[in-house]
């Protein structure tokens, strides 16, 4: 069947929680790549990594160059690879989430993959930590090592997604689910559908003052679920 949707996932807050374990693991790195012990750091939510590793690089005075990007990221890989048995103890999988990615993939014509802000390695540890990869194609995603305005993140991973899959995926097709204004905007910004859900920072009446299409509590109810991501195909 030729894909007619793509669906483009955050994961976290969105798909899983593991809240204070990027804050623990940018410490690490930080120390391990500049010798620089963390004071500061800044606010994650709906960030990509350039972004975060900018900023806090920045607020330690350090020059922001790509090899002390580079070093940082190499050590956030590790960090996280070494951490992939025991992340199912350290967060978990957001009610529905597994339930949601099954689902979608059943109905057929459907391309799933991920807008975040997570490395793709990271995401890939994260979302197997949990069982939660089967359904993602993580070739054609969007990164967080790409570019630290989230935004940049939605052309990239669907001219991937085109490009596989050898049509074009219109803009109108694209939906882009996540659980901050960041990712709203993302979609919004290139005239994606933008489902928001409620399972992070952010409230669900903040979610719809972002502009988000639709705004769901959670992942739970796999019927609401089917109807934010499918109701508004053309």
């Amino acid at each position: 069947m030729t894909p007619h949707r793509l669906v483009l996932w955050d994961i976290d807050q969105t798909l899983v929680d593991l809240s204070g374990v990027g804050a623990q693991w940018y410490r690490t790195a930080l120390s391990a790549a500049t010798g620089v012990e963390l004071r500061e750091q800044p606010y994650f939510a709906g960030q990509t990594e350039r972004a975060i590793t900018t900023d806090i690089l920045t607020r330690h005075g350090i020059d922001v160059t790509e090899d002390t990007i580079a070093k940082m990221w190499a050590s956030l890989i590790d960090i996280s690879e070494r951490a992939l048995p025991t992340l199912t103890q350290l967060g978990r999988a957001l009610p529905g989430a597994a339930a949601a990615l099954s689902t979608v993939a059943g109905l057929g014509g459907i391309v799933q993959s991920l807008v975040t802000g997570n490395l793709p390695e990271i995401s890939r540890h994260k979302l197997s930590a949990f069982g939660l990869h089967a359904h993602v194609d993580f070739e054609i995603g969007g990164y967080g090592s790409l570019s630290a305005h989230r935004p940049d993140l939605v052309p990239h991973a669907v001219a991937a997604a085109s490009a596989k899959h050898g049509i074009e995926f219109a803009y109108s097709s694209v939906v882009v689910v996540g659980d901050t204004p960041n990712d709203v905007a993302a979609a919004l910004d290139h005239g994606a559908v933008a489902v928001a859900v409620a399972t992070g920072k952010y409230t669900a009446d903040e979610l719809r003052d972002a502009g988000a299409h639709t705004v769901l509590v959670d992942l739970a109810d796999t019927n609401a679920v089917h109807s934010a991501l499918l109701g508004t195909v053309v």
